[in-house]
């Protein structure tokens, strides 16, 4: 479930199968779920509710990372835009050198703005030109890719990997 490199990555990774509509899943369906992600997350509280507010943050990034990870310009910024002015306006101070920003969760608004945080983090302290998108034509994770060389092609080499591995060996195996 987490193979981003970066919470903002796995928190728009909880839609399994983005570019497959017939496979496409919501791994966000409720505020249990939303519990259960956000404490394997490392959040230590985690508040009752929020799941609509959350799912807000994940789509806006990923209408912005996505194209970027693909090469394209993002589109529409407007509302990643608003969700991050919004979490630094609340944002404490969390140390001076280096000045770091946080946000206390609490309540269902400090998760939501933790989270669009995070991906002003991504966007201004990770090196973007090593954004992916998964080669595996339905899935549409997207990951860091930390890897020496850059090759890395899978958002896991045991799922999205093997299956092509398994895939293309039965497609020489047939000839």
């Amino acid at each position: 479930m987490f193979v981003g490199g970066h919470v903002a990555l796995d928190l728009v990774n909880t839609v399994a199968w983005r570019l497959d509509p017939a496979r496409r899943e919501e791994r966000l369906p409720d505020d249990d779920a939303l519990r259960r992600w956000a404490e394997a997350a490392g959040f230590t509280v985690v508040p009752d509710g929020g799941v609509v507010e959350v799912r807000e943050v994940r789509e806006a990034a990923h209408r912005v990372l996505e194209p970027l990870a693909t090469g394209a310009d993002p589109g529409d910024v407007e509302p990643l835009r608003r969700l991050i002015v919004g979490a630094l306006a609340r944002a404490e101070v969390a140390s001076v050198v280096p000045l770091e920003w946080r946000i206390p969760v609490h309540g269902t608004r400090d998760l939501r703005d933790a989270l669009a945080l995070e991906t002003w983090r991504l966007l201004q302290f990770e090196d973007l030109s090593r954004l992916r998108r998964c080669a595996d034509d339905g899935c549409g994770w997207l990951f860091l890719d930390r890897s020496r060389n850059g090759s890395r092609r899978w958002c896991s080499s045991a799922d999205c990997g093997n299956r092509e591995r398994a895939r293309r060996h039965y497609h020489r195996a047939r000839r």
